[in-house]
């Protein structure tokens, strides 16, 4: 594929709130795993190649084991999350999906039962983040470095 417009230069001011926004979601007293996890999960859904390989790499650098990274799309299927893992995927699926999910009361449901209401809303804002990354990077056609 052939790259678009670099969205960093052509809006330095979208650009910069982008990244005012990531930065805030770095710094969310989540578990930086977790964050990770969504990211993932959030950038597999929308089949974003960019980001799939820059979040597996930090997921790595993080200590993040192969074979968890392996089975994230089959998570459900695995052994190898733990309930509030598999709360914050559900709810990521959830919000990514929105427009055929609804955001059901059962992921809610799922998903407050593991995380407090600040955290729901971290949790939340995470994932609408990378989903936005997601749009950038899928409709411009960043690529990832060879």
């Amino acid at each position: 594929m052939k790259p678009r417009i670099d969205f960093y230069t052509a809006s330095p001011d979208a650009l910069k709130a982008m990244i005012a926004l990531e930065t805030a979601v770095s710094k969310l007293p989540l578990e930086k795993n977790l964050i990770e996890l969504v990211k993932l999960r959030t950038s597999q859904i929308n089949g974003c190649a960019f980001c799939l390989d820059m979040h597996s790499a930090d997921a790595r650098k993080g200590g993040e084991s192969e074979r968890r990274l392996a089975t994230l799309s089959a998570w459900r299927e695995t052994p190898f999350f733990t309930e509030r893992e598999r709360a914050a995927l559900a709810w990521t699926e959830s919000l990514t999906l929105i427009s055929q999910t609804h955001a059901p009361d059962e992921d809610y449901e799922l998903a407050t039962a593991q995380f407090d209401a600040k955290e729901m809303v971290d949790l939340t804002v995470a994932i609408t983040t990378i989903n936005a990354w997601n749009r950038l990077a899928i409709g411009f056609r960043k690529m990832p470095q060879a």
